[in-house]
C-alpha cells in the first residue's frame, strides 16, 4: 500500500479548536500577525474533511487554513528516494498538484513570482509553492531543470536522507558532498532562476552546496545540529554559509528537535533563537515540514500515521527518530492558532514586531523575491 503525504495529512487532521478562529477575535482591531505575510517554508495542503479523489477544497477546510494566518506554504510535489521511474512518477504527481489546484481558482493561488504571495493576500486566497523535495526526476538530463520551472515548480531540493546522483543524503555514513553533476545541477538550478534548496543533505553536501551556490538558498526546514546533534539538523558553519549568502535557514517541529523524548514547544524556541543568533534575524524562518492545519490524535489517525512512517521505513527514506508511535508533531504546537502562539510566547521573549515579521515570512519573502523577481 503506498500513501501520499497528501493523502496522510488529509486523512489524520484534528478537529478545529474552538471560539472565533484561532486568529483576530471578533471584534478586535487586526494586529501585526493578521497584517503580515506569514509563510511556512515546508508543509503540505490537504483537506481532512474531503472525500478521497476529491480535488474541491470543503468549505470547512478553507475556513481553517485561512483561520491559521498562513499567507502562503512551500508544497511538494514527488517522488523522493531512489524510486524506479522517477520522471514518470514526477509527472504524475505534477498532474494530480496540477488537478488540485485547478478545481480550487477562487481559494488556491499558485506562486510563480513574489508578487503572487503579495497577491494572494490581498485577495484573501492561500498562496501554493510548489518545490521538488529531491533531484532524483532530474538526474543526468538537466535541462529537466527548465521543464520544471514551465511546469510551476520554484524550487529545487538536491538531496533527499539517501545517496543520488548530485550527492549524498543526510543518513549516508559516508558523507561524501557533492558529486560533478551536483554541482552542475546547482549551476542550473540558479541559471534558470529557481531557488535552491539544501534540506536533507548531508553535513559535506550541505556545506559544499552552500559554497557553490551564487545566490540566495535556503535550507527550508531544519534544526540547529548545535542543539541537537541529530542528522536531520544543521552545523552552525553551514547555517552561517547560507545566511552569508543572503539565505534563509527554516526550522521544523518535528520530533528532531529532540532526542530521546518527545519535542517540545521550548525546542522549537531553543532552535529557532540559536539559528537567530548564528544566522542573525534577517536569515531564519519558519518551515514546519507539517500542514498548516492540525494533525489528529485519534487512533484512526495514528494508525494512518503509523501506516506512513512504516512505508517509509520500508523504503529507507526514514530519518533516525522516526519509527511506529512516534509522530511527525509537536503536542504542544498541534492547534490551528500554532503560529499565533508561537509568535506570541517569542514575543513574550522580548522578540519585536519587526524580528517576528521577518521570522514569519518577511525573511523567505525576500530570498523568493531575489530568487524569482516580483
Amino acid at each position: 500500500m503506498e500513501i501520499s503525504r497528501r493523502a496522510m495529512l488529509g486523512g489524520v487532521a484534528a478537529l478545529a479548536a474552538t471560539g472565533p478562529a484561532m486568529g483576530q477575535r471578533r471584534g478586535a482591531a487586526p494586529g501585526w500577525f493578521d497584517r503580515a505575510i506569514v509563510i511556512d517554508g515546508l508543509g503540505g495542503v490537504a483537506d481532512p474533511y474531503g472525500g478521497e479523489g476529491i480535488t474541491r477544497m470543503s468549505d470547512r477546510a478553507f475556513a481553517e487554513t485561512m483561520a491559521t494566518g498562513v499567507t502562503m506554504l512551500r508544497d511538494t510535489v514527488f517522488p523522493v528516494g531512489n524510486v524506479a521511474d522517477p520522471w514518470g512518477d514526477y509527472q504524475k504527481a505534477r498532474d494530480e498538484n496540477a488537478s488540485y489546484l485547478g478545481a480550487n481558482p477562487d481559494r488556491l493561488l499558485l506562486v510563480r513570482s513574489a508578487a503572487d504571495i503579495l497577491k494572494a493576500k490581498r485577495e484573501k486566497k492561500f498562496a501554493v509553492m510548489v518545490g521538488t523535495q529531491d533531484s532524483c526526476m532530474i538526474g543526468g538530463e538537466l535541462d529537466r531543470v527548465a521543464q520544471l520551472k514551465k511546469d510551476g515548480v520554484m524550487s529545487v531540493q538536491l538531496t533527499y536522507n539517501n545517496r543520488n546522483l548530485c550527492g549524498d543524503g543526510a543518513l549516508e555514513p559516508a558523507n561524501a558532498g557533492l558529486s560533478k553533476l551536483g554541482r552542475a545541477t546547482i549551476e542550473r538550478v540558479e541559471a534558470e532562476k529557481l531557488l535552491l534548496d539544501l534540506s536533507h543533505g548531508g553535513a559535506r553536501t550541505m556545506a559544499e552546496g552552500a559554497a557553490q551556490a551564487k545566490r540566495p538558498l535556503v535550507i527550508s526546514h531544519t534544526g540547529a545540529r548545535a542543539v541537537t546533534d541529530h542528522p536531520r539538523n544543521t552545523a552552525d558553519s553551514t547555517i552561517k554559509a547560507v545566511a552569508d549568502k543572503g539565505g534563509v535557514v527554516g526550522v521544523y517541529f518535528m520530533p528532531f528537535l529532540r532526542i530521546g523524548s518527545p519535542a517540545r514547544l521550548e525546542d522549537v524556541v531553543a532552535h529557532v533563537e540559536h539559528v537567530a543568533r548564528v544566522a542573525g534575524e534577517d536569515h531564519v524562518g519558519i518551515g514546519t515540514d507539517n500542514g498548516v492545519l492540525p494533525q489528529g490524535t485519534t487512533p484512526e489517525a495514528r494508525k494512518r500515521n503509523d501506516d506512513y512512517t512504516a512505508q517509509r521505513i520500508k523504503l529507507g527514506i526514514a530519518s533516525p527518530g522516526e519509527g511506529v508511535g512516534i509522530y511527525p508533531w509537536i503536542d504542544d504546537l498541534n492547534t490551528i492558532d500554532r503560529y499565533r502562539r508561537f509568535a506570541g510566547v517569542l514575543a513574550a521573549r522580548g522578540w519585536s514586531v519587526g524580528r517576528l515579521e521577518k521570522l514569519f515570512g518577511g525573511n523567505f519573502l525576500r530570498v523568493y523575491r531575489e530568487a524569482w523577481g516580483g
